[in-house]
């Protein structure tokens, strides 16, 4: 069963999870429906947030702990979880896209590391490129879900390296061992806790990555930077100046709006992107 947007407004969004209807947030979505109401009341589940940033699911029937859907050209495990995530970013396929074709200039004897990995989808698609991928992610909890997913998809070479740790200690570790990669993706978010408990914030911590970054660029060859963002107060603009800050003049842009198609013909937008090629 596939993933499909099928409305969105209101601040809202309609989604076929597979065969189960779920309403969630979409706080840019300030226009109206295409939508009837009853497409609506016919969900399944509906999150809705709080004053603490965090929320609680409506269940208008059971669902179970975990299924499976199709999306992106890979079968995942979706559950629906307390923040209001289902264990992927959709928005992100064109990304997942981006890793395996040759403008990635991944392959063969190629390097990747993802950062702020999550379950792991972007990692099988770079994996699907040839390369040997590093995965990084400071929750063991979605480090199983990303093997899980793996096992999900027998097509996806088993060349990816899980690592449950803090993106900072991480990094650094890598710089001293003398560790090159072709390519680095990130979507880091706007606050979170490292494995050991290390407060990341997006303002002060992102530069400083990025610049770590840069010292673990392999330079032998052409680098790609693939850095995502959904973080108030950062533009593709904002993004576009850091990565040139990071990792040098002269290389080229391919940024804008991550968006997911909806079955209305629409476009819902999800957050930004800039990828950043130089050597």
């Amino acid at each position: 069963m596939e993933y499909r947007l099928l409305d969105s407004g209101n601040l809202r969004k309609l989604e076929a999870v597979g065969e189960y209807r779920l309403i969630r947030p979409a706080l840019n979505a300030f226009w109206k429906p295409a939508l009837p109401a009853s497409e609506w009341e016919a969900a399944d589940a509906v999150f809705t947030r709080d004053s603490s940033g965090g929320g609680r699911w409506s269940f208008r029937r059971p669902l179970p702990e975990s299924w499976r859907i199709q999306w992106g050209g890979f079968t995942l495990k979706v559950k629906p979880t307390g923040f209001g995530h289902l264990g992927f970013f959709a928005e992100q396929f064109r990304n997942w896209d981006f890793f395996r074709s040759p403008e990635s200039g991944l392959g063969e004897g190629a390097k990747a590391l993802n950062l702020f990995g999550y379950s792991g989808v972007g990692s099988m698609a770079m994996a699907q490129s040839g390369a040997g991928v590093c995965h990084l992610d400071a929750s063991r909890g979605m480090i199983e879900w990303g093997r899980e997913n793996l096992a999900l998809n027998p097509r996806v070479p088993d060349a990816i390296r899980w690592i449950a740790d803090d993106v900072t200690k991480f990094t650094a570790r890598e710089v001293r061992r003398g560790s090159k990669y072709n390519l680095i993706a990130l979507d880091p978010p706007t606050f979170g806790r490292g494995s050991s408990g290390q407060v990341w914030k997006i303002e002060e911590d992102l530069p400083k990555l990025l610049a770590r970054c840069a010292e673990l660029r392999d330079r032998s060859r052409p680098f790609t930077v693939v850095l995502s963002c959904h973080s108030p107060g950062f533009s593709v603009l904002v993004l576009e100046r850091l990565a040139r800050e990071a990792f040098g003049a002269g290389g080229e842009f391919v940024s804008g709006e991550m968006t997911v198609p909806e079955s209305t013909g629409r476009e819902l937008p999800a957050g930004i992107c800039v990828r950043y090629r130089v050597g």
